[in-house]
């Protein structure tokens, strides 16, 4: 059993600590995205420092390495523990692949704020749940235009669908997990919470910060 839980952590970790946007924008534009905007590498910020081409391929990437993480985690999970529940090591390489996001080691451990590859696990581990969140993300983000309004709200409505949507047995940690990482996302945008109570938060096509 640690042998499974240490080679999926690692894997996940791996998987999530991939700077998708960093090196995008290393790769066809030359440029630290670090450097530019609000210096998040996610994709809202490529997609204002390197157009709506690298800012689509960044999300979509970082969702792709999600799912992958929660894929690969129930995989070897299966192979070397195949006593204990899938849905315990899904949670857990969900939970490492958003930390590696949040905190890649080839970056300093200064990384994304976990949206993108948060929806990758949350649609690896449960579809319904995360489609209906993702509707909650886009149905705030059209009627306010702050994309990180939309990204707290979208994340924290997780798992309350996730109660409500995924059937049979749910273990604890399985449950735990799914708030924890709406909770990490939700701690990220600490900096845009405090604009948006203060007024000053951009919203979409300012070009300001994200």
């Amino acid at each position: 059993m640690l042998l499974a839980i240490s080679i999926i952590a690692a894997s996940a970790y791996l998987l999530g600590s991939i700077p998708t946007g960093y090196l995008l924008v290393r790769l066809f534009c030359h440029q630290d995205i670090r450097q530019a905007g609000s210096g998040n590498i996610g994709a809202t910020n490529v997609l204002r420092a390197g157009g709506k081409g690298l800012g689509a391929a960044t999300f979509l990437l970082d969702v792709l390495k999600g799912c992958s993480a929660v894929w690969l985690g129930a995989l070897l999970g299966r192979l070397l523990a195949p006593a204990a529940s899938p849905l315990n090591f899904e949670a857990l390489a969900a939970l490492i692949a958003v930390l590696g996001n949040i905190f890649p080691v080839w970056l300093r451990f200064r990384g994304g704020k976990g949206v993108s590859t948060g929806f990758g696990v949350f649609l690896a581990a449960s579809p319904l749940a995360a489609l209906a969140a993702i509707s909650v993300f886009f149905l705030v983000l059209l009627l306010s235009r702050y994309v990180s309004l939309a990204s707290v709200l979208g994340a924290a409505s997780f798992p309350f669908f996730a109660w409500f949507m995924v059937g049979g047995v749910r273990p604890p940690f399985f449950i735990a997990v799914q708030a924890a990482v709406a909770l990490l996302i939700i701690a990220k945008h600490h900096q845009n919470i405090r604009r948006l109570f203060a007024g000053t938060e951009s919203r979409i096509g300012a070009g300001k910060t994200a």
